[in-house]
């Protein structure tokens, strides 16, 4: 096994500890395992070359995201800023243990750090790449589920932040997608100019 399946293995196994399930074509998945296979399909779609630190950090994303509770954070946007920069810090120390005992370098575990912090989005490609991934993820197993339990009001904001998100790559797979008719129609709502 070479330091990425090992890599790989390890984070998929902690990841499989998931206490929530997801069922998906007829089988289930611990939701954090599922997420992060999706998560990488994506970045290899939208990055076919992508390198060892994009598709590493693609696979360790949210890695133990169940662990710290958003409830455990005052409500609010406020609250839930800080609650997800804990989180990326979270992901990215839980991760890097993970890279070391697979044998990565100091180098290599900075950069998916980098990456997983999601720094210098905008600026920096595989950033980006990760950030249309998620965007995707959403899009294609979150966002109709979400429509009954929130307002179209609500619904169309979210589908605004989610579009300013993304770079063209991101936007053209999402635009390319099959959506519900409820999801198509909000999507053409969140689109269209005021």
């Amino acid at each position: 096994m070479d330091k990425l399946e090992k890599a790989f293995s390890l984070f998929d196994a902690y990841n499989k500890k998931s206490p929530e399930v997801i069922s998906w074509e007829g089988q289930e998945f611990p939701s954090e395992y599922f997420y992060a296979l999706k998560l990488y399909e994506w970045v290899k779609k939208l990055e076919p070359e992508a390198p060892e630190s994009l598709l590493l950090a693609s696979r360790a994303q949210h890695i133990g995201r169940w662990e710290i509770a958003r409830k455990s954070y005052p409500e609010g946007r406020v609250g839930y800023l800080k609650w997800r920069s804990d989180l990326g810090k979270f992901h990215a120390q839980k991760a890097s243990g993970f890279l070391a005992e697979a044998g990565y370098d100091e180098e290599t575990i900075k950069r998916v750090r980098e990456i997983i912090q999601k720094q210098r989005l905008k600026t920096d490609d595989d950033v980006q790449t990760i950030e249309n991934a998620l965007c995707l993820v959403f899009l294609e197993f979150q966002f109709d589920d979400l429509i009954d339990k929130l307002s179209e009001e609500k619904m169309i904001d979210i589908l605004r932040k989610t579009w300013a998100k993304m770079s063209d790559p991101g936007r053209n797979f999402a635009l390319a997608m099959q959506f519900s008719e409820a999801g198509s129609a909000l999507i053409t709502k969140a689109l269209s100019p005021d």
